[in-house]
């Protein structure tokens, strides 16, 4: 028997309702893996520290020392007073790092010289952070007296590795800094471009250090996790915006 005209527009009308319920399951499924993924964002998010509140100098001390001596905290960024009565020394954090990615801004005077200094062992038996930490070079390329070679200026992991491209700003202004340190690989940006890569221990590594003048030195880039340190060199200089995040 030919199905009658009802039994036919009612086949259509099921065959319409199993399509409609497969997309609204499709669009709930969609929904609810983009639900699933919003805890990972947060908690991507939520592991970024401020390592500076930019009001303070909590969460920092000089080296060595249980305060902080030498640095002020001037128009939302820290900054060294080389000049000041009660003396200074390289600034560093309270808390030690293994694997993170460091994020600031640094402003250098003319003919200034600085550094941001990670892996920082803090003993007496170490009298500064670079004796054990790895620097990356902060620096007035066009002016400083340390301006000769080319892994000594701005962005360079110091007396190691050159940056690959100058993309240091003039003196007074601001430069942008993301530091990555993850199980050994060493990776740094200067303004947005990445200027070095390189892994503790790999041949290159022992390469770079056997030319540099740690090549002796018993505790440099000998201790995984540490303090980050801001450097004294004797001249004016502002960090703000530090943040950090562990990986």
């Amino acid at each position: 028997m030919k199905p009658t005209g009802a039994a036919t527009t009612n086949q259509s009308y099921l065959n319409g309702g199993s399509a409609t319920i497969k997309n609204n399951y499709n669009f709930m499924k969609k929904i609810m893996l983009g639900l699933m993924a919003i805890p990972a964002f947060c908690l991507s998010v939520s592991a970024q520290t401020k390592l500076f509140d930019g009001k303070t100098t909590t969460g920092w001390h000089t080296y060595l020392k249980k305060d902080v001596v030498g640095w002020k905290v001037v128009d939302g960024a820290l900054q060294l007073d080389p000049k000041a009565a009660e003396g200074h020394g390289d600034l560093v954090t309270d808390g030690e790092y293994e694997n993170y990615e460091l994020t600031l801004e640094w402003n250098i005077t003319k003919e200034g010289n600085s550094g941001i200094i990670f892996g920082v062992h803090e003993d007496p038996q170490f009298g500064a952070t670079y004796l054990t930490g790895m620097e990356m070079q902060v620096l007035d390329n066009k002016d400083a007296e340390d301006n000769k070679k080319a892994n000594h200026l701005a962005g360079s992991l110091y007396d190691m590795i050159a940056p690959s491209k100058d993309v240091c700003k003039p003196a007074g202004e601001w430069n942008k800094v993301k530091l990555r340190k993850k199980d050994g690989q060493i990776t740094f940006w200067l303004n947005g471009t990445q200027i070095v890569d390189v892994k503790i221990g790999s041949d290159e590594w022992n390469k770079v250090l056997a030319d540099s003048k740690f090549k002796n030195w018993k505790g440099f880039a000998q201790y995984p996790k540490g303090h980050i340190a801001l450097q004294d060199h004797g001249h004016l200089v502002s960090y703000r915006n530090i943040k950090l995040k562990e990986l």
